[in-house]
């Protein structure tokens, strides 16, 4: 499945990380992806990402999201979103994320930036 708009990539990678599907989870991403983790470290390409959700994918973590804003560009979308995940470890963070669309239209996650405001907090 793909995201037709940036707020649906949101909607496909809550439901993906709770079937536990790291190729669906990954596929929501750019393949020139970068992710600032939780050490705050950057991490380019696809097969980096999956190395840091993969183990939130195996324990089927459960999310939840509130989108507070979407600015969007031509092709590009900036994203604010609040994440909370109760398992397996619960955390609350605030997301600044940027989509970029793709040619078949579809929208995928191109920078990921989960960890910088704020602290993540448990829930």
């Amino acid at each position: 499945m793909r995201a037709n708009t940036p707020e649906e990539i949101c909607r496909l990678f809550k439901h993906y990380m709770a079937e536990g599907d790291i190729d669906a989870v990954v596929g929501l991403y750019d393949p020139e992806v970068v992710f600032l983790n939780r050490r705050g470290e950057s991490v380019q390409g696809q097969q980096a990402l999956r190395t840091e959700l993969a183990p939130l994918a195996a324990a089927r973590a459960v999310f939840d999201f509130d989108i507070k804003q979407v600015i969007r560009a031509g092709e590009i979308a900036l994203m604010h979103t609040r994440w909370q995940v109760s398992s397996p470890e619960p955390i609350a963070v605030y997301a600044i994320e940027v989509a970029r669309r793709q040619p078949d239209g579809s929208w995928r996650w191109l920078i990921g930036d989960p960890f910088t405001v704020g602290k993540h907090t448990a829930s």
